[in-house]
């Protein structure tokens, strides 16, 4: 694994075809409907002083593992990769309350806006329980790939992430930016698995959590659950 930390990106693995960086929170993968002219596309673009392909997105709020590709050959093996469920995630989430220990959760979604639910499930397992207040960190490997999966799979639960605006609650998420500093979506992409799109082997990278969310984790009592999960 190479580790290359930049003005622009923090790379967590690069070689001539694919590149992992650590995304953080608040920043969208490619332009969108705002055209953003900060993105982390356009930060790897400028680190490593050439185009890259996204082929999987977090969103906005989240932060963790995003994979590009260096050309157009990798982008389409990696993203027939993701395809077949050959990718494996893993994401490290803050949610309300105590779920139970570990749980599949089966529960149809859209794959983007507008579309028809598709099958989606979500495996996760609980890796700490907070005795300052009524939260939970769980770790949640997504199977599928659809629209905020994690994020609506545990609010279908009724376990929602602290800091989601759209999926979560807005008391609950103020509460947590006054006592907690907390003022992000608490969730992290952990851990990407994939294989390599010439040589097939598996490559695992790992990111770490990046200080806004890991000292709420702290306050809340969740610090050594955090840094000791059951990654692969």
């Amino acid at each position: 694994m190479t580790l290359l930390n930049t003005p622009n990106a923090d790379i967590l693995f690069l070689d001539r075809h694919v590149v992992v960086v650590n995304k953080p929170s608040g920043l969208l993968v490619h332009r969108g409907w705002d055209n953003d002219d900060d993105v982390a596309m356009f930060r790897v673009r400028d680190a490593l002083g050439q185009h890259v392909y996204p082929v999987h997105r977090l969103d906005r709020g989240t932060s963790g593992a995003l994979l590009f590709a260096r050309t157009r050959e990798a982008a389409a093996v990696v993203s027939r990769a993701f395809e077949s469920g050959r990718v494996e995630k893993q994401y490290l989430a803050l949610v309300r309350g105590a779920p139970p220990d570990a749980g599949v959760i089966d529960y149809p979604l859209p794959k983007s806006e507008g579309q028809a639910r598709v099958p989606a499930v979500t495996r996760y397992q609980v890796v700490g329980r907070s005795t300052v207040d009524r939260c939970s960190l769980v770790l949640a490997m997504p199977e599928t790939g659809r629209l905020h999966q994690v994020r609506r799979h545990l609010r279908h639960i009724d376990h929602p992430l602290v800091g989601d605006v759209r999926h979560g609650s807005g008391e609950i998420n103020r509460r947590y930016r006054a006592e907690y500093n907390l003022h992000r979506l608490a969730l992290h992409a952990v851990e990407l698995a994939f294989p390599h799109p010439v040589t097939d082997a598996r490559i695992v990278v790992t990111a770490g959590l990046p200080e806004d969310l890991a000292s709420a984790l702290a306050a809340l009592g969740l610090a050594r659950a955090a840094h000791a999960l059951p990654l692969r």
